[in-house]
């Protein structure tokens, strides 16, 4: 039985998140329609610019992402730090970046002077749309419905496109998340549309290897931080360094001609994640199929299904072979 949502988002448990959209009429999003001949694949990129302009505009971080050619899958970060800081006129034009707003509103991004009762009641709507653009539900809606719209124009048709709800992956620790993040910026290379990390096109991987190579991290998602440590800036808690080896050495074991082999040179992240090397090639490969709402070491699994009123978790034998430190 499906969940409220609210039932599987709880920024108490963690703030990252890993959603999946897909087409609902076995519709291309992007890619070529083998039986018609057309090709869609200009859609990636709608959809790559569309996670990016809303990541800019939402108080959410973009981990990792990758758009396929009937789905998408991205990483998000819920930043409530920096939500509560944004001031009435941030969270104003930010919302107006979305849609219309209010009178109220409006007025209020012209210079005009508001009396202390309009003043008050424009409070009120902004903390409601604050709260909105904080909440990956809303994220979703809005990317989703761009998209849609835009696609059924293209097609001359109407009607539902994606699926009616996202799938959703709360990532409860480090493991998780950088489980996770590799598993969705392997994606191409699992579908053999790429043969390396840094020839898939509209993933995350290709867009921090590109800007790396030019000694910078790049602009619309979030940074990489380094190991976690006293006073650690905010950001991932991996070095780039480390997590960019780590893809292209998993992408080396994904090829067709290099199934089943382990180099001898591990990536040290490995080792500090405490993941065993062969259980993280199988989780590269099954992820998404293996876990369904909560993903991290058993313990943490388990705190969050306390806080979040669950008896169990499906998936949690799962967690603990793959993902509890004991498992190695």
């Amino acid at each position: 039985m499906t969940r409220p949502r609210k039932t599987l988002i709880s920024v108490d448990s963690t703030p990252y998140y890993h959603c999946v959209s897909r087409c609902v009429r076995r519709a291309f999003l992007c890619g070529r329609d083998n039986r018609t001949g057309q090709s869609f694949e200009h859609r990636r990129q709608w959809v790559e610019d569309r996670l990016l302009e809303l990541g800019r505009i939402f108080g959410l971080d973009i981990c990792a992402y990758a758009v396929m050619s009937n789905h998408y899958h991205v990483v998000l970060h819920i930043n409530t730090a920096k939500v509560a800081n944004w001031n009435l006129h941030e969270v104003v034009e930010r919302w107006h970046q979305l849609f219309k707003g209010s009178p109220l509103s409006q007025r209020f991004v012209c210079g005009e002077v508001l009396d202390s009762a309009e003043q008050f009641r424009l409070s009120e709507i902004a903390d409601v749309w604050r709260a909105r653009l904080a909440d990956i539900s809303w994220f979703m809606r809005i990317l989703n419905e761009s998209i849609a719209r835009e696609a059924n124009r293209e097609d001359r048709c109407s009607g539902r496109f994606w699926e009616g709800r996202f799938k959703s992956q709360a990532l409860l620790d480090e493991q998780a998340l950088a489980a996770c993040m590799a598993y969705v910026d392997l994606n191409p290379i699992r579908a053999k549309m790429a043969a390396t990390p840094e020839t898939s096109d509209h993933t995350s991987a290709k867009k921090r290897i590109s800007a790396a190579s030019e000694r910078r991290q790049p602009a619309g998602l979030m940074p990489f931080a380094g190991n976690p440590r006293s006073g650690i800036p905010e950001g991932l808690p991996f070095r780039l360094q480390d997590y960019l080896e780590l893809v292209d050495w998993s992408g080396r074991c994904l090829r067709e001609d290099k199934r089943g082999a382990i180099a001898g040179q591990l990536p040290p992240i490995l080792k500090r994640l405490q993941i065993d090397p062969r259980h993280w090639l199988y989780l590269n490969r099954h992820f998404e199929s293996r876990f369904k709402s909560l993903v991290g070491s058993a313990e943490a699994v388990r705190g969050a299904c306390d806080k979040l009123g669950k008896h169990w978790a499906h998936g949690i034998r799962d967690c603990e072979r793959l993902l509890s430190p004991q498992a190695t």
